[in-house]
């Protein structure tokens, strides 16, 4: 008579519960599969178009693919801004840092600094912000860009919100809006020169960006009126800001 040795592999194990994801975790995981391993027809073996961003010229490479993910880019592709012989599309009018996150975004489903859960805190925060030495980091976390015309720092949220909503990309004003309420320390100039940037790139139907921008002021109202510059700033910013400040 045969005896046979069961092995750990034989026997039925505790039932473990899958851990929860989000479905932006699912999409990441599903990109990077792709990163790791492209199969034949992916996103990542098609061609490689070259774009041209900004008026003094940066070049970046994208698959097309990759790129087509953004209804403008789809369109694009087959339209006026895009050079069929060379596989070029030129985007003159913008920034080479904000376009940068796009792509970033496009491939990874995020962009520097990204979007951390702290299971510790049971709370988003953002990467490397609490590392104030940067180890192992890309750079320090900065808020704010400098856009070429817009007169001062903006907050580069609002610059990649605006810049997602050129694109079609609303998942992504979704993730800059939120990633945008986690910072603080937001001095009044940079709040209302934001405000004015987002109220002139958005329509005016986009009622959460505005109401983020309202309850931003209204939790900002007593810095503002210390700082003796909010009237003046309100009259700059025209008749929508201004009807922020009487709400």
């Amino acid at each position: 008579m045969f005896k046979r040795t069961f092995q750990s592999k034989d026997r039925a194990g505790k039932s473990v519960k899958p851990s929860k994801r989000s479905f932006r975790d699912h999409q990441k995981l599903k990109l990077q599969q792709t990163l790791d391993s492209p199969p034949v027809g992916s996103t990542l073996t098609s061609p490689i178009i070259t774009l041209v961003v900004g008026h003094e010229p940066r070049i970046f490479a994208a698959h097309e693919n990759v790129l087509s993910l953004s209804p403008f880019f789809a369109a694009a592709l087959k339209g006026q801004f895009y050079e069929s012989s060379a596989k070029r599309v030129a985007l003159p009018d913008e920034d080479p840092q904000i376009f940068s996150c796009i792509l970033e975004y496009l491939y990874k489903g995020d962009y520097y600094p990204r979007l951390l859960y702290n299971k510790r805190h049971a709370s988003f925060e953002l990467e490397d912000a609490q590392d104030l030495q940067n180890i192992g980091g890309r750079g320090s976390v900065e808020s704010t860009v400098d856009i070429a015309g817009a007169g001062g720092a903006l907050l580069k949220d609002t610059v990649i919100y605006c810049a997602a909503e050129r694109y079609g990309l609303d998942e992504l004003k979704r993730l800059a809006l939120r990633k945008q309420g986690l910072q603080s320390g937001i001095t009044v100039d940079v709040i209302l020169r934001s405000a004015r940037y987002a109220y002139d790139n958005t329509p005016d139907s986009d009622s959460k960006l505005r109401a983020h921008y309202l309850a931003l002021i209204i939790r900002s109202r007593k810095t503002f009126k210390r700082s003796g510059t909010m009237q003046l700033e309100m009259e700059i910013g025209g008749s929508k800001l201004y009807a922020l400040h009487l709400s």
